[in-house]
């Protein structure tokens, strides 16, 4: 047992020297500068892109062990890579605590949130804890998570998103930038998911909208822009169509199937 643990353990040193080999080579330092433009700065950078990170994991696979090593390098690049390439059955409530309170970017905590932490069991309750925490990072990482919920969660109730309604207007008062984006991203993916969270999160907004901050104002109108637009109303009504025809049809279904 005691071998087989050295023997995995020297792997996977193998494999991070060769993959902090490959960050390096593939890294751009002129990139270095173009995403501190965007906010995307960390202790080190090395520069390289997304599509070149995604090759990357996808060639590492899937390794719960060697995004611990990952994480621990503290490279933007490294910790981008541990998100990707983690397991979701893995990660513990603890863990998720333990790199959210180290987030220094928000394209970390983006990336850990919408690879990540949204596909494991403790999302739902991760939004309602980190949505009320003070430092920016973590804060931000409540709402994406609410984000990614409202896409990719296709099972959940309609009621567990209007619960986050509350919890979204009594943020928009802060007026943090990656913050009050957050904010206004999950309340707009809220609102497109179906016909009635697209009238909560509306009604929702026109009430952030007379709160007395700029933060407040600002989302509800970015908000309210896309939500009412004619590009989501449309999608809206083609999705609520096409679930009452499948509906019917399986009605229709049922019907001729308990005929005598």
């Amino acid at each position: 047992m005691a071998q087989r643990v050295r023997q995995r353990t020297s792997a996977h040193g193998t494999e991070l020297n060769r993959i902090l080999k490959t960050l390096q080579r593939l890294g751009d330092p002129q990139a270095v500068a173009e995403m501190a433009r965007y906010g995307i700065t960390a202790k080190r950078v090395f520069g390289v892109s997304v599509p070149k990170l995604r090759a990357l994991a996808r060639e590492i696979g899937t390794d719960h062990d060697l995004a611990a090593r990952l994480w621990d390098e503290a490279i933007l690049e490294t910790r981008a890579l541990a998100g990707l390439v983690d397991d979701p059955a893995l990660v513990t409530k603890k863990q998720m605590e333990c790199w959210a309170s180290a987030f220094d970017s928000w394209a970390v905590c983006d990336g850990c949130c919408l690879n990540l932490f949204v596909r494991t069991p403790f999302a739902a309750r991760k939004v309602l804890a980190w949505s009320q925490r003070e430092e920016e990072f973590v804060k931000r990482a409540g709402f994406v998570l609410m984000a990614c919920l409202a896409v990719h969660d296709k099972t959940a109730p309609n009621a567990d998103f209007k619960a986050f309604l509350p919890v979204i207007a009594g943020a928009a008062g802060d007026g943090r930038n990656f913050v009050k984006k957050a904010v206004n991203w999950a309340l707009r993916q809220i609102g497109k998911r179906n016909v009635a969270l697209n009238r909560a999160a509306i009604a929702t907004a026109r009430t952030i909208a007379r709160q007395p901050f700029p933060s407040a104002r600002w989302i509800a109108a970015d908000a309210l822009r896309e939500l009412t637009g004619a590009a989501v109303q449309k999608r809206l009504a083609q999705r609520a169509a096409a679930l009452a025809g499948s509906s019917g049809r399986r009605a229709e279904l049922r019907s001729r199937m308990n005929r005598p």
